[in-house]
Order: structure tokens, then C-alpha cells, then sequence
């Protein structure tokens, strides 16, 4: 790519802006015109994305050297393209995939585009925090049992909030029925450079792994890997679905900074990953000791699904104080100039990475410990731990037909009190613990509108359906 600006070659191609020079300037001068200058498109010595011969395919073969794959892929539309080409390569229309119920959109998308019918197993729910935790390897044996024609399974490793459940029993259990093991490791592309991280799922002997580069370490965003092993998959079909999920004209900036990204991990990626786990257990200690405030730990190893845990991933519940989530999410933001990852019904994620200082975490904690003196809400989260420790969870619904059948179906609205023996075309979900109650193609029965009725009543977050009030859902007419 240097090369190629350094020689002054006249650029009669796409991208349009030609190197910058017809980029309006409210843009260009903030992009400045270096990278303007790398903007590059498709040209024999950049090298193919899709049928990669030279740089692309040596900085692939060096990213599957590094994490252990057989093979190695650049994504540059996120881990979701990743997932979505997993989920294509192992399953098609009609074919069971077993996935966990609290599974990504991006999940649920790569089942609706593969036409595949998903079984849908349970993770553990934390009540305390309002968290789903991992599935467990009984949970998974089970569901093995009870369809043994599954064609794959997949795993989340680790959440999130850096849970990580037995993964190599899992995929010792799986193997075992011949199938293949998918996991979104989405949130896991540094948990090969410590001993105090979770076991990364290739080491743990998965099949496929998409990891978010551009999540924890140093890619830009939309960048992520796919690495594989050969053997109960078909890396060709892999290929063949990662090309029919990106685009034909990937950016060459993106992809370049895939490869800095692994390089700076081949040089220096244990050094920055331990740096960064101490600097969280820090942080983790010092929130713990502020009033009204807790950051779970080591405490929970042992309980179902935690197995292990990231603790680069900071969860601070705050119910303690009052707030909700988003209450403490929006005064750290407005008052201390403090951003988090995400923030739910109990607790705000900080997310402790390769690029974050000690002055940085001390201000963090010190916002923290401000808050928790200035600010107090007046939420009483009693109800809902009732709702979750008292009240039966309704049983699984029925899948009478796939989720592409039901999203690509004819559907229409009517009110979600009437909606009883229908089939769901829409995904609701409740927050806290984040767990899907109906996905598309599952049959809505009254134990289940009764049940969102009670979550309702406690204020709980909806996300999915059109109609965010529920007065209403999408079925299939």
C-alpha cells in the first residue's frame, strides 16, 4: 500500500475521492490525508480477499500461526459476517443447530439466512445480578440426547461480562456425536496471552471460532477473524460463505489493521494482556470497598455455568444505590466525563483493555466513589428479584416452523393479549437477565403472556418487537 502512494501513481479507479483529492474537506481534513491516501481498491498487489495468493493470504497464514488455527480469515464486517458464516457453513433449511437461548442477534440472523431450525438450550441465570451465565455440559448433553441429529452446536465464550463456562467438556461431549463445535468469541481475542484468562476455544478444541479483533484489542472497528479447524468442517464451504457474506470491495485500511493488530499481539501481547488484568483486579478491589457498590469476582467460580471468568471485564452492579443501570451509565457520561461499555437493569460494563492507563482507572474509580456519596436513586429492586426467585419460569415454547419461514412469512399485528396460539414472528426480550421469552417461529401460549405481564409490571427493559409496549405483536397470519 505504501508503495503504491509513494510511486505517485495516478489513480483512474475506485474509490471515487481518488486518494482523498474529491473528498469534501468537512471529511478529509478529519481523516486526514494519509489514510485518504491507503483507501485503496481491488489491485494485484493488494491482493483478493476472496481468493487470497499474496499479502492477504501471508497475513492470514501468520493470524492462524499465532492463535493456533488451521486457518485463519479476516472479517471486516464484524464478527457478526463471521457468525453468520459459521452458523451457513455447518447447517442449512431444516437442519437443528443447538444454541444458547441468550444467544446474539447476529445468531439469530445467521439461523434465519441459513433457513436452519435452532434448539435452544438454557443458560444459568445469575438472580443476583440479573445475568445469564453459561450453559452448562449437562445442559448440552441433554439437548444432544434429546436430538441427536443436530448438526452442530455453539457456544458463547466467553459472555459478555467475561463469564466463560466448561468449554473443553463441552466440546469433549459434543465430539463425541460426531458434530461440529461453533463458538462467538466475540469477546475473547486476548484470552490466549494469560494464564488467568479463560481457556480461548481453539485451545479448548472447537471447530470454528469468530473472535471481535476490533472488541479488546487494537484493530479498527468492524474488524474480526474467523479461525477454523480442518476436519468436521468443509473449509472450502467455510470460503465459499465467508465470500458470500463480505463485500467485493473490502477496505484495505481495515484489513491492514487486522494484521497490525496480530503483529502487535505476536510482539508484545502478553506483556499488555497481563498489564491489563492487573489494572482491572485493581479496580476491582478499590470498587468493592466503595459503599453501595459491587463488582463480582472469583466469588461466583464454582456456581453453574461459571467455570472461569475474565476479569477485564469490570460489571459493576449499583442496585445498591438505587440506580438503575442507565441512571449510573448517564451521570458518570454527563457529570465525570466517564463512558461504559453497556449498562443494564443492576449494572454498567468498563471494559479493561490493552489500551488503558492507571490514570485512567483511577479516575474511573474515583468517579465511581463520587457517585456513589452524590448520587442515590430511589429504585427498589425487590420485585424483581421476587418475579425471578419465586414465580416459574414459563416453559420453553413450541418452534412450529423456522424463524426465516416466520420472518419471511405473511405477518400482521394484533394485540399481545390475544395472542395466544399463535406463532411469534418477532423476538421479545426481557432485561434483566436478557433472555429471550419468544422467538420467531415459536407458538405464544398464556402461561408466556401472563408471565410478560408480571416482567412488565416491574419495570422491566423490552427489546425486539416492533411495538416496544407490547400492546401489540408480530405473528404469522
Amino acid at each position: 500500500m505504501n508503495n503504491y502512494v509513494t510511486e505517485g501513481v495516478i489513480p483512474f479507479h475506485t474509490p471515487g475521492h481518488k486518494q482523498g483529492k474529491g473528498m469534501h474537506p468537512a471529511l478529509g481534513n478529519i481523516m486526514g490525508k494519509n489514510a485518504m491516501a491507503l483507501d485503496l481498491a481491488l489491485m494485484a498487489e493488494l491482493d483478493d480477499l476472496h481468493e487470497p495468493h499474496g499479502p492477504i493470504k501471508a497475513a492470514q497464514d501468520l493470524a492462524a500461526d499465532l492463535y493456533g488455527a488451521d486457518y485463519s480469515y479476516f472479517v471486516v464486517n464484524g464478527t457478526t459476517g463471521g457468525i453468520y458464516a459459521m452458523i451457513l457453513t455447518i447447517a442449512g433449511p431444516g437442519e437443528k443447530v443447538i444454541v444458547p437461548r441468550n444467544a446474539h442477534r447476529s445468531i439469530i440472523g445467521g439461523i434465519i439466512l441459513s433457513g436452519a431450525i435452532p434448539v435452544f438450550i438454557q443458560p444459568e441465570v445469575d438472580y443476583e445480578l440479573g445475568l445469564a451465565m453459561g450453559v452448562t455440559p449437562a445442559t448440552v448433553a441433554k439437548a444432544l440426547k434429546q436430538h441427536p441429529d443436530a448438526k452442530g452446536v455453539l457456544v458463547i465464550n466467553p459472555t459478555y461480562y467475561g463469564v466463560a463456562t466448561d468449554l473443553k467438556q463441552i466440546v469433549d461431549i459434543v465430539h463425541e456425536h460426531g458434530i461440529p463445535v461453533v463458538v462467538d468469541e466475540a469477546h475473547g481475542p486476548h484470552l490466549k496471552f494469560s494464564d488467568r484468562l479463560p481457556v480461548q476455544a481453539l485451545d479448548a478444541g472447537a471447530d470454528i471460532v469468530a473472535q471481535s479483533t476490533h472488541k479488546i484489542i487494537g484493530a479498527l472497528t468492524q474488524c474480526s477473524l474467523v479461525h477454523c479447524r480442518k476436519g468436521r468442517i468443509r473449509v472450502p464451504r467455510l470460503k465459499a460463505m465467508l465470500q458470500l457474506v463480505q463485500s467485493t470491495s473490502p477496505n484495505y485500511i481495515l484489513m491492514a489493521s487486522l494484521d497490525v493488530a496480530r503483529m502487535q499481539m505476536a510482539t508484545q501481547g502478553r506483556e499488555l494482556v497481563e498489564k491489563a488484568v492487573d489494572l482491572a483486579n485493581w479496580a476491582r478491589q478499590e470498587i468493592n470497598g466503595i459503599p453501595g457498590l459491587y463488582c463480582f469476582g472469583e466469588e461466583k467460580l464454582g456456581n453453574p455455568g461459571v467455570d472461569r471468568l475474565d476479569p477485564t471485564k469490570v460489571t459493576v452492579t449499583v442496585k445498591g444505590l438505587g440506580l438503575k443501570g442507565a441512571e449510573a451509565e448517564r451521570i458518570l457520561r454527563h457529570q465525570y466525563k466517564v463512558q461504559v461499555e453497556l449498562s443494564d437493569m443492576y449494572n454498567i460494563l468498563f471494559l479493561i483493555t490493552l489500551g488503558d492507563s492507571k490514570e485512567d482507572a483511577v479516575k474511573m474509580v474515583a468517579a465511581l466513589r463520587d457517585m456513589a456519596v452524590t448520587s442515590h436513586g430511589t429504585r427498589d429492586f425487590s420485585g424483581i428479584t421476587d418475579i425471578y426467585t419465586h414465580d416459574t419460569y414459563p416453559a420453553s415454547p413450541e418452534q412450529v416452523i423456522s424463524p426465516r419461514d416466520a420472518l419471511f412469512g405473511n405477518t400482521v399485528m394484533v394485540p399481545f393479549e390475544d395472542s395466544e396460539g399463535k406463532i411469534c414472528a418477532e423476538i421479545v426480550t426481557f432485561y434483566p437477565p436478557g433472555i429471550p421469552v419468544l422467538c420467531p417461529g415459536e407458538l405464544i401460549t398464556q402461561e408466556i403472556i401472563d408471565y410478560c405481564h408480571r416482567l412488565q409490571a416491574a419495570g422491566l427493559h423490552i427489546s425486539g418487537p416492533e411495538d416496544y409496549l407490547l400492546k401489540t405483536i408480530k405473528v404469522v397470519d
